[in-house]
């Protein structure tokens, strides 16, 4: 890793098979980084949207750089390419390249994991 650790905000879901990709690649490494919530806090979704200017998450801003709509696996190769981290072989404790599962959505929209919502629109 670099000499000092980068400022990391990561604009992320409560529950996203994203943002739990994204939240793994910083346990992997640990990565010290504030975490805003999107879903609890409409404010920060809105900070996201101006400083991305797009509306995807996950987002994730390392020291002045919005990398927008990224995933676990981008961030990672990401942080290595720009010398923030050495590549390493260790496996993540989550899949850092995929959505929720249908039953993780299906589990939310029943309201079995706590906070979590989840609306389909036909």
């Amino acid at each position: 890793m670099s000499a000092s650790q980068p400022k990391i905000t990561a604009y992320l879901k409560t529950f996203c098979g994203w943002s739990e990709g994204v939240r793994a690649i910083m346990r992997k490494y640990d990565l010290e980084f504030e975490e805003k919530d999107i879903i609890k806090n409409p404010a920060f979704r809105w900070e996201m949207e101006q400083k991305s200017g797009q509306p995807l998450s996950p987002c994730v801003e390392v020291d002045g750089k919005m990398l927008a709509d990224i995933s676990g696996d981008e961030l990672e190769t990401w942080l290595v390419a720009n010398g923030y981290l050495q590549k390493s072989d260790a496996a993540a404790d989550a899949p850092t390249n995929s959505s929720c599962t249908d039953e993780q959505h299906e589990a939310m929209a029943r309201g079995e994991i706590p906070g979590a919502k989840v609306r389909f629109i036909d």
